[in-house]
């Protein structure tokens, strides 16, 4: 099968999908994913939380172009795609210097007295808490419901998704981009790299400078909820050293270690030391010890050099573009970098500062440095 087309994008999870929709009313576009299903990596596998916080300053800024869509996805669902939830970030006493950076940062966030915590938390173990802060706008995100509402879109517009299409090779002649897939062979003028962990992998079939992108791993469990505790009230509560996090899911806890290890990018699974010592230093913080993994799993987060997500058109190759890097904001910074994915492809002045198109940019210097 050969098919045309006008927009190519590698890869199925959030970022390839919305990006997908959001091109789909101007443009014929083909989403290709490898896998019997779009969503199976990191987006599948996401803590599905909205932390306006969260990250740098340039992806701070994404999450707040991102919020009001999560809260009115007009085209994608008919309803919010958040719920209440409300992150407590704790710190012990060597975790101090980087929780009071944290804040420092942040917009929004109210400190606590230790007693305060335990009211949020009753199984937090009050000597172990030195300081401590709640973000109330923290949010569940329905990521699920989002993925599968841009899929519905983009199908509805005319757009397609092909599954079970792992990239075999890529080359570019007069102007048209060809990718050969078992599913087929498929041409576009315009490729769009939303490849995850295999992004770089996909840069280089098609003989793009790379952009130096790291898959990390992050791991987590599910655990019974701790006994005679009604835990779906509770806030995500996390550790301000990135050693621990738990979050209630549907009447369980799932509990993660913070991990970020290096991978080759695959199908990721959880280490069974990583989870032991991740639960180990969680026990640290409550009064109720772990006596049971009912699940685990890992996903990958993969980051650039910077920590800031690469996206727009390659300086070296004409009508290649990044969509790569998102780290562990994918979910939350889809709906703005999917609406800058389609501004820039299709020439149109984007309502984000320049200043955040600049810091996304995969020409900026902090890429050219680390690439030499």
């Amino acid at each position: 099968m050969n098919t045309n087309t006008e927009v190519l994008v590698i890869g199925g999870g959030i970022a390839g999908i919305s990006a997908a929709a959001r091109l789909a009313p101007d443009a014929r576009v083909t989403v290709l994913e490898a896998e019997p299903v779009i969503g199976h990596h990191s987006s599948g596998r996401s803590a599905a939380i909205f932390i306006r916080n969260y990250g740098n300053a340039t992806l701070r800024a994404l999450n707040a172009a991102s919020a009001p869509f999560l809260a009115q996805p007009d085209g994608v669902s008919d309803s919010s795609l958040l719920s209440p939830r409300g992150e407590l970030l704790l710190a012990m006493d060597e975790d101090l210097a980087k929780f009071d950076d944290y804040l420092d940062g942040s917009d929004g966030l109210e400190r606590l007295s230790p007693q305060q915590a335990l009211e949020l938390v009753p199984i937090l173990r009050e000597d172990a808490i030195a300081a401590a802060a709640i973000e109330w706008d923290a949010q569940d995100i329905d990521v699920d419901r989002m993925l599968q509402g841009f899929a519905r879109k983009l199908r509805s517009l005319g757009g397609s998704i092909v599954t079970g299409a792992p990239v075999q090779s890529i080359a570019r002649h007069d102007g048209v981009w060809t990718v050969v897939t078992p599913a087929g062979e498929f041409t576009a003028p315009l490729l769009i790299n939303a490849a995850g962990g295999w992004a770089d992998a996909v840069a280089q079939m098609a003989d793009v400078r790379t952009s130096g992108l790291a898959a990390l791993r992050r791991s987590a469990v599910l655990i019974p909820a701790p006994d005679g505790h009604d835990i779906n009230r509770w806030p995500l509560f996390a550790n301000a050293g990135d050693q621990w996090y738990a979050k209630p899911e549907a009447g369980k806890l799932m509990i993660s270690p913070a991990d970020e290890d290096p991978v080759e990018p695959h199908d990721v699974w959880a280490d069974d030391m990583v989870i032991a010592e991740g639960l180990h230093r969680y026990e640290q913080a409550v009064t109720t010890p772990v006596t049971r993994v009912e699940h685990s799993w890992a996903g990958m987060r993969t980051f650039a050099p910077d920590r800031t997500p690469v996206v727009g058109f390659a300086p070296d190759a004409d009508g290649f573009f990044w969509l790569a890097g998102q780290g562990g904001y994918g979910m939350q910074t889809a709906p703005a970098l999917s609406q800058l994915v389609a501004d820039l492809c299709l020439g149109r002045l984007s309502p984000l500062p320049q200043t955040v198109i600049e810091a996304l940019s995969p020409g900026r210097a902090a890429l050219n440095f680390q690439q030499g």
